[in-house]
């Protein structure tokens, strides 16, 4: 097996001032560890210029595109890293929670007014990877990229960043529900749940406003208010972006383990120590979260289950708190081991979109959400993915993320509908978990 090469470069904790040397280069992306929580955060990762950009096709099965995804890994060739370092050239992209539909047989009753391809792949042959457990950074270069090209990288990245252009909003960001019309569709769930149509549904409502100028700056705004440990920033061709500030891992592949840690249960920071570790303490022993929790579990042991070895599917860690500068977190793990017989498209293929963010039974949550969410989610719950040639690959739930196309923002907030839910604090939820992204463009 042929050994990636490695090029060292000063190190930096925050990726922006490396990530403006390509931010306008086709296919520049971004993968941003914004707050490191131990494996969770250790690394950024970017690169530019793809050797293919893939995009799936609207009546192109969930299936055959992947197998597309795997076919490009294997034509880029398998390699060797250095430093154990996670990307070792392969896929960076973005699944969109409406990917779901190229998978399962769903209703089309959401308005597609966004038009964002439900999926969007490049194949990269380098990346800049800053490790900061070890205070590294590092070009990796595949080995199959021209040495012409690996000097242009180097002097590029030595060079001092360009200057930023602002970005703003023309009008304060708006709900396309009124809380009334979150109230009709609240009450809809219910009737489900009553009717043991579904246990749980994950709701959402969007924000959004006109904008102008460059959403980097916007990102770069979002990381300093809001960091977190699954954050992103992808182009797209028509100058619009993602902007991601997730919080959440969907799933990640090393060595054929399994891993993923689903969030559900959200109290607000408390405005001083003593209401802040109440509400975390509230949280913890909260028998609603907790179960609500379980239930997504459950749920994500049968995904991994089907692609994972037989008995292997464990949860190591149930109900633990996260804290991030707005909000409190209910968070598990589910683990397993690959079967001989799969890889992690497999894996992707079977589990996607995440638990989390759709609710239980799976596919008839989805359901109800496609008829009383009155837009296509998009880019919202769907995950920023990298896969490298050794079959390495991490991902994350976008939710806490934004998308930049056709002149305006559009942002998404939402949670897990129960039967002893109340509308009124589900509604103040679906407002709190994004209150600081909205505030924070609203001052930009």
């Amino acid at each position: 097996m042929l050994t990636c090469s490695v090029h060292p470069l000063p190190y930096r904790a925050n990726p922006a001032d490396y990530f403006a040397a390509v931010r306008h280069a086709p296919g520049a992306v971004l993968l941003d560890s914004g707050r490191p929580i131990a494996d969770r955060g250790r690394y950024d990762l970017l690169s530019a210029w793809p050797l293919q950009q893939l995009t799936v096709s609207p009546d192109e099965s969930g299936r055959d595109f992947l197998q597309r995804l795997r076919d490009n890994l294997t034509q880029l060739g398998e390699a060797s890293v250095p430093f154990d370092l996670p990307f070792a050239g392969g896929l960076i992209g973005y699944l969109s929670y409406d990917f779901g539909r190229h998978l399962e047989n769903l209703p089309t009753q959401a308005h597609d007014d966004l038009q964002l391809p439900d999926a969007r792949f490049g194949v990269y042959d380098w990346a800049l990877i800053s490790d900061h457990h070890r205070a590294t950074t590092q070009l990796v270069f595949h080995p199959t990229l021209r040495n012409s090209e690996r000097q242009r990288l180097i002097v590029l990245f030595s060079q001092p960043a360009e200057l930023v252009e602002p970005f703003k909003l023309k009008a304060p960001m708006k709900a396309d529900l009124s809380a009334g019309e979150y109230r009709q569709a609240f009450e809809r769930i219910q009737h489900y749940i009553q009717a043991g149509d579904c246990y749980q549904v994950n709701f959402a409502q969007r924000f959004r406003a006109e904008c102008e100028g460059d959403p980097w700056a916007a990102y770069c705004a979002l990381r300093d208010a809001c960091p977190t440990p699954f954050s992103g920033f992808q182009s797209l061709p028509d100058g619009g972006a993602v902007l991601s500030l997730s919080p959440e891992r969907f799933v990640k592949v090393s060595e054929r383990h399994v891993e993923t840690r689903p969030i559900k249960g959200t109290r607000p920071r408390g405005l001083t120590a003593t209401e802040d570790a109440a509400n975390a303490a509230e949280l913890l022993a909260s028998p609603k979260d907790r179960a609500e929790n379980l239930m997504i579990v459950d749920l994500l042991r049968n995904d991994l289950g089907r692609t994972c070895r037989i008995g292997s599917v464990r949860v190591p860690e149930l109900f633990s708190l996260e804290s991030y500068p707005n909000v409190h977190h209910l968070v598990s793990s589910v683990t397993g081991e690959l079967a001989d017989d799969r890889d992690a498209l497999d894996l992707i293929a079977g589990s996607f979109p995440g638990g989390s963010i759709t609710g239980a039974p799976k596919i008839r949550a989805m359901q109800i959400i496609d008829e009383l969410e009155p837009t296509r989610r998009g880019l919202y719950c769907g995950s920023l993915v990298y896969l490298d040639v050794r079959g390495k690959m991490d991902s994350s739930i976008a939710i806490r993320s934004l998308l930049v196309k056709d002149g305006q923002v559009c942002c998404w907030g939402g949670g897990g509908i129960v039967a002893d839910s109340e509308w009124q604090a589900e509604y103040q939820e679906s407002i709190t978990k994004v209150k600081v992204l909205l505030d924070t463009l609203q001052n930009l």
